[in-house]
C-alpha cells in the first residue's frame, strides 16, 4: 500500500487544482528563475571578494563551484525525493532552505560563512529544479506541455547567463551583500505565495534512500573538484595533495557507478544508470556536458575576469558587456524549439558546435587594447552557438527514453551538467592562474589567454562529437523485464 500524505488533495481536487496550473506554474519559474539566477550572480564580484575577505582566487571561486557541486551531489536525490514527500512539501522545504541561505550570506562576517550560505542556497535549488519539471508534467495537458517546457529552457538557460549583468550593477552601486539583500524579499514572496497556493494531488510511498550512495556521490565528486581547484596552490596550504584528492574522488564515483548497477536491478538504485544503454542518451549527455563547461566556465567566470582584470572595466560594464549575449540566448529558445521539430537535431547542433568552437579560438586573439565592442560580437557569437545546441540536445537525449527512464534520465543529465559547469569552473580558474605571472593577485592576460586556448580545445572535442548525433525513434514502451510492471507506487 502506498502512504498517502496528509498534505495530500483528494481525487476529486485534480481538475480545480489544474484549473490554477497557470499560477502555480509561474510561481514554481518565477523561483526557479531567481534560484537559477545565483549560480553565476557572483561571477563578476570574485575580483572584489578576493581583495576584501583577503582570500585566493582559487578559494573564492569555490562560491561559484561549490554551488554547482552541491546541486550535483543533491539533484540525484530528487527522485526519491519526489517519491516520499509532496510536491507541496519539497517546495516549502525549498525555498526555505534557499531563503535561510540567502539570508546567511547577506550576514556573513567572512569566507566561511558565506560559502556555508551559498551551500545551503544551493540544497534549495537543486531540489527546485526537478520539482518543476515534474509539476508541469502534472499541471499541464499534453498538447501545452511543449511550449511550456521550451519556456521552462529559456529561463534554466537565461538566469545563467544574466547574473553577471545584475550583479555587475549591484555591485558596482551597493555592494556584494545586496546581491542577497535584494534577492531575499523575492525568495520570502514566493514561499508565502507558495504556502497559500500550491497544492498539488499527489501519492507518496516510503521510499529507501540509500545513503551510501548518496556519501560516495559527495565524495566523488567534492574530492575530484576540490583536486582540480588545489593544483596552483602552495604545497604548505594544502590540506591534501591535489592529486590525491583526484585520486580518491575517481575512486569513489567508480564505486557508486557499480553499486548503482547493483541497486537497479531491484530497482532501489539512487540513480538508473539504464538510459547509458541508449546511444542517442550518451551522445547528448556527452555534448550538454562539453556546453555547461563552456556557458558557465568560460561566459560566466572567465569572460568577466578577463573584462575585469585586463581590460579593466568596471564591474557594471563588464556585467553590460555579457547581457546581449544572455539575451540572444534567451530569444532563440521557442524558434530553436520549433525548428527542432522541423529538422531533428544534427542540423542544428552541429553549426552550434562550429559557432562555439570559432568564437573561443577568437577569444584567445583579444589582448588588452581589444575593443569592448569586439568582446561583445565574440560573447554573442558564443551564444547563438550555445543556443542551437541546448534546446536540440536536452530534447532528444530525454526523448529516446522509455517513460520509465524519464525521471532518471533528467537526474543524470541534470547531475551531469552542474558537474560540468563545476568542473570548467575549477579547471579554467586554475589554468589561467598557473598561466599568471607569480606575483599576480588574479590571472593576468597570459593567464587568461590559456585558459581561453584551454576552452578552444574543448570545442574542438565538441564538434568532433557533434559529428554522431542524428534523431532517433522515440521509446515509449518499456524496454527492461527488470522494471516491475505491476508496482502500484512506480
Amino acid at each position: 500500500m502506498n502512504d498517502r500524505s496528509q498534505s495530500e488533495l483528494p481525487a476529486s481536487d485534480a481538475a480545480p487544482t489544474t484549473a490554477r496550473s497557470g499560477p502555480l506554474i509561474a510561481v514554481l519559474v518565477a523561483s526557479a528563475f531567481v534560484m537559477i539566477l545565483n549560480e553565476t550572480i557572483l561571477s563578476v564580484a570574485l575580483r572584489d571578494l578576493t581583495l576584501e575577505l583577503g582570500v585566493a582566487t582559487t578559494t573564492v571561486q569555490w562560491l561559484t563551484s561549490g554551488f554547482l557541486l552541491t546541486m550535483a551531489v543533491v539533484i540525484p536525490t530528487t527522485g526519491f525525493l519526489l517519491e516520499r514527500f509532496t510536491p507541496r512539501q519539497i517546495f516549502l522545504a525549498s525555498l526555505t532552505s534557499f531563503s535561510a541561505g540567502t539570508l546567511l550570506c547577506a550576514l556573513a562576517p567572512g569566507f566561511g560563512v558565506l560559502l556555508v550560505g551559498r551551500l545551503v542556497q544551493a540544497c534549495g535549488t537543486a531540489v527546485m529544479v526537478p520539482l518543476l519539471m515534474t509539476s508541469v508534467l502534472r499541471l499541464v495537458p499534453p498538447q501545452r506541455r511543449g511550449s511550456m517546457m521550451g519556456t521552462i529552457t529559456i529561463v534554466i538557460a537565461v538566469a545563467p547567463a544574466v547574473g553577471p549583468t545584475i550583479g555587475g550593477a549591484l555591485l558596482s552601486s551597493l555592494g556584494w551583500r545586496w546581491m542577497f539583500v535584494l534577492v531575499l524579499p523575492l525568495a520570502l514572496t514566493a514561499l508565502g505565495v507558495g504556502a497559500k497556493w500550491f497544492h498539488l494531488h499527489s501519492v507518496t510511498r516510503a521510499v529507501p534512500l540509500d545513503v551510501l550512495s548518496v556519501l560516495l556521490s559527495a565524495l566523488g565528486f567534492g574530492g575530484l573538484l576540490f583536486g582540480l581547484a588545489s593544483f596552483d596552490a602552495p604545497a604548505s596550504d594544502a590540506v591534501v595533495p591535489p592529486w590525491a584528492s583526484v585520486v580518491v574522488g575517481v575512486a569513489a564515483l567508480v564505486v557508486f557507478t557499480l553499486r548503482q548497477l547493483s541497486l537497479q536491478r531491484a530497482d532501489r538504485a539512487l540513480l538508473d544508470l539504464r538510459p547509458f544503454t541508449h546511444r542517442s542518451f550518451v551522445v547528448g549527455v556527452i555534448l550538454s556536458g562539453l556546453l555547461f563547461i563552456c556557458l558557465l566556465g568560460v561566459g560566466s567566470i572567465m569572460l568577466p575576469l578577463y573584462l575585469q582584470t585586463v581590460l579593466e572595466t568596471t564591474t557594471f560594464v563588464s556585467g553590460l558587456a555579457v547581457l546581449p549575449g544572455g539575451l540572444i540566448l534567451g530569444l532563440l529558445g521557442r524558434p530553436v524549439g520549433a525548428l527542432y521539430d522541423r529538422l531533428g537535431p544534427r542540423p542544428l547542433v552541429i553549426p552550434g558546435a562550429v559557432a562555439m568552437a570559432t568564437a573561443l579560438w577568437l577569444f584567445t586573439t583579444l589582448g588588452p587594447t581589444s575593443p569592448l565592442e569586439l568582446v561583445i560580437g565574440i560573447h554573442v557569437v558564443l551564444m547563438v552557438g550555445l543556443s542551437f545546441m541546448m534546446t536540440p540536445l536536452m530534447t532528444e537525449s530525454l526523448g529516446v527514453l522509455p517513460e520509465h527512464l524519464h525521471s532518471h534520465g533528467s537526474a543524470i543529465l541534470s547531475t551531469l551538467q552542474q558537474v560540468a559547469g563545476a568542473l570548467g569552473t575549477a579547471v579554467f580558474v586554475t589554468v589561467a592562474a598557473l598561466g599568471s605571472a607569480p606575483e599576480a593577485v588574479s590571472p593576468d592576460a597570459d593567464g587568461l589567454h590559456a585558459a581561453f586556448v584551454t576552452a578552444g580545445v574543448i570545442a574542438i572535442v565538441a564538434v568532433l562529437t557533434a559529428l554522431f548525433v542524428r534523431r532517433s525513434t522515440p521509446a515509449d514502451t518499456p524496454e527492461s523485464p527488470s522494471v516491475p510492471e505491476a508496482d502500484p507506487a512506480r
